[in-house]
């Protein structure tokens, strides 16, 4: 899906699937890396690219046609260093429109002179100090994995997430155990219609508030091993 990209480079950490032949085969320049934690891992690769101008994606993310070409003319005539397009997510068979799943805004689009990834082990973002405009196309996201491995993803997520938080000094309550999945369901199935995307809506939106409970779950037993009281 991106063809019209000047090269790609594919970063591999140890796979042992046919992702490096599929890679050679379309072309790419494959790079092997140890893996680094997603921030740095990501911010390698960007510094691995022959040109400053760099679209990153996930391997289970693809372009749309009209992505592509909203990419294309933004780079002819760049009105700034960083964009954004809305991610859409593909849960239990269907696309979501909804909730957390549409439009999941996402700066993937950068020059690496005024933008990097940030060192997060985990929930990673692009920081950068210019503005940041829209692109028009979805990049479409559509996992592979079963619910299974979904979860077992989400939970290894949450407890990088909340190693990162205790390391920073943040501390959670049981109050804000109870209230953060709360306020993620209001504002995603509520506010933002994830009701309207059905099952799927529901469930995609339920997993992300067990994730918030784990986390802050797993951030309290942190604080009270570190008392000695766990």
């Amino acid at each position: 899906s991106v063809a019209f990209a000047d090269e790609v480079v594919v970063v591999d950490s140890g796979s042992e699937d046919e992702t490096r032949a599929i890679a050679d085969v379309k072309g790419c320049r494959v790079i092997e890396k140890e893996w680094l934690g997603f921030g740095q891992q990501k911010q390698f690769a960007v510094g691995a690219a022959k040109h400053d101008w760099v679209l990153c994606l996930d391997v289970d993310e693809r372009v749309t046609p009209e992505l592509a070409t909203s990419i294309t003319a933004t780079l002819n005539k760049p009105a700034t260093f960083a964009y954004r397009m809305p991610r859409r997510n593909r849960f239990l068979g269907r696309w979501l429109k909804h909730g957390e799943g549409y439009p999941d805004w996402s700066l993937r689009l950068f020059h690496r002179a005024h933008a990097s990834w940030s060192n997060d082990p985990v929930h990673e973002a692009v920081i950068t100090t210019v503005s940041v405009d829209n692109l028009a196309g979805d990049l479409l996201h559509e996992s592979a994995e079963d619910v299974t491995t979904y979860l077992q993803k989400q939970n290894r997520y949450s407890s990088l997430h909340a190693e990162a938080l205790y390391s920073q000094g943040v501390r959670a309550s049981f109050a804000k155990l109870f209230l953060s999945p709360l306020a993620r369901f209001i504002k995603f199935y509520v506010i933002r219609l994830g009701f309207l995307d059905g099952g799927p809506g529901f469930a995609h939106v339920a997993v992300g508030c067990f994730a918030a409970f784990a986390k802050y779950a797993k951030l309290i037993e942190l604080e009270l091993k570190s008392k000695g009281e766990a």
